[in-house]
């Protein structure tokens, strides 16, 4: 669990970061899971986006891709949200 203090760390370095991944009308299925595992373990901090079409909302898809990878939410704001994982093989990110 992110304390305030970590959480507000992370958001000020999501701020550079570009969205990598976009969740349209697919949804959340294996292959975007297995996508945003392998982001979180090469960056550690990724940004996503819930596009217009989805039938999930940006809270949605961030609680139920958080819980299928292991990460935390970061933060969620307006369409987009933020993912953090502490990579097991190569960890870059040092938390406050």
């Amino acid at each position: 669990m992110l304390t305030s203090k970590q959480r507000s760390y992370l958001r000020k370095l999501a701020n550079r970061e570009d969205t990598i991944v976009q969740i349209g009308k697919g949804g959340i299925g294996p292959s975007l899971i297995n996508q945003v595992k392998e982001a979180l373990e090469a960056r550690e901090l990724i940004k996503l986006q819930v596009l217009n079409n989805s039938d999930l909302s940006p809270r949605e898809a961030c609680d139920a891709l958080a819980a299928e990878t292991g990460a935390e939410g970061v933060q969620v704001v307006g369409s987009k949200f933020v993912l953090y994982k502490k990579s097991e093989k190569d960890p870059r990110i040092q938390l406050p």
